[in-house]
């Protein structure tokens, strides 16, 4: 049996395309056992996916009317995908650290570029590919390995930072990389500070997602998926969360995920029950 739970997840409140409540009635109608919303954290500057700071007590106020609405059905969580850009906005802020959250997913979307701290000085990697293209050519002169090698310098900061459960789309990087000359998940130049990165997040404790949101439509599983027994080797605790953005697609890619994971030797996923985090056996 494979369990029904989903931590990562955007609704309204960012650059999701419907209601929280909206994503609850879908969760419930498959047969979820636990939902957490996971919006996009606040940024020093304004983007179409963050959401504003000035919302987020009625995004608080929100997820908490729907936990005490579906309570007999459903266990609600509430949670932040909060980008890690330096040592100066991070999830090791106080501002996120004293917020009421279930718990805090980490992620790496932008590069800064240079200073300060604005939506132009960023490389994106995500996105538009041609964004990326254009960020690689300027800012690294058109060499993927340094592009490469700041994006997991930096994840190794923001494990290290800490202020976060779980580790989001630890890969994403070759999602548009793998479209450039040069690019190689099996060179050493990747592998090594990849590996590096999961050293920490077991030496730290820490979570890692299986992101399946674009396993279906581009076959991509976020580790990849020649990478997943690294985390199993490591005891690395994981869970699969489809960073849904369409209420249709909460469960999107979970089945294959679960398959990848027991192939690989895998016999829990990492839960939420009852607020607590649980080792659940996955049932063949």
């Amino acid at each position: 049996m494979i369990p029904l739970s989903n931590y990562h997840s955007h609704c309204t409140f960012c650059d999701g395309r419907s209601t929280p409540e909206d994503f609850v009635r879908f969760a419930i109608s498959k047969g979820f056992r636990a939902y957490g919303f996971s919006s996009h954290a606040p940024l020093p500057f304004e983007t179409f996916w963050n959401m504003s700071k000035e919302d987020m007590p009625e995004y608080l106020q929100e997820i908490e009317r729907l936990k005490h609405k579906y309570k007999d059905q459903i266990e609600i969580y509430v949670a932040l995908e909060i980008d890690y850009l330096d040592e100066t906005y991070n999830a090791s802020l106080p501002y996120f650290r004293e917020l009421p959250l279930d718990y805090r997913i980490g992620s790496i979307h932008f590069l800064p570029a240079s200073l300060p701290l604005l939506e132009k000085n960023m490389v994106c990697i995500d996105g538009a590919f041609e964004n990326y293209r254009l960020s690689l050519d300027q800012v690294y002169h058109g060499d993927i390995r340094k592009l490469v090698e700041h994006y997991f310098d930096t994840t190794l900061k923001m494990i290290e930072a800490g202020g976060i459960d779980i580790v989001g789309h630890i890969d994403k990087v070759y999602m548009h990389g793998e479209k450039c000359s040069g690019f190689s998940i099996d060179a050493d130049w990747y592998q090594k500070p990849f590996d590096d990165c999961l050293h920490l997040i077991a030496e730290k404790g820490l979570m890692v997602e299986i992101n399946t949101k674009n396993l279906r439509t581009k076959r991509q599983l976020f580790p990849n998926m020649a990478y997943i027994s690294k985390l199993q080797k490591l005891h690395i605790p994981v869970m699969v969360n489809s960073d849904c953005h369409y209420p249709d697609l909460v469960n999107d890619g979970r089945e294959e995920a679960f398959k990848l994971l027991l192939q690989t030797g895998f016999e829990t996923t990492r839960e939420l029950v009852n607020g607590l985090w649980e080792d659940i056996p996955i049932q063949r």
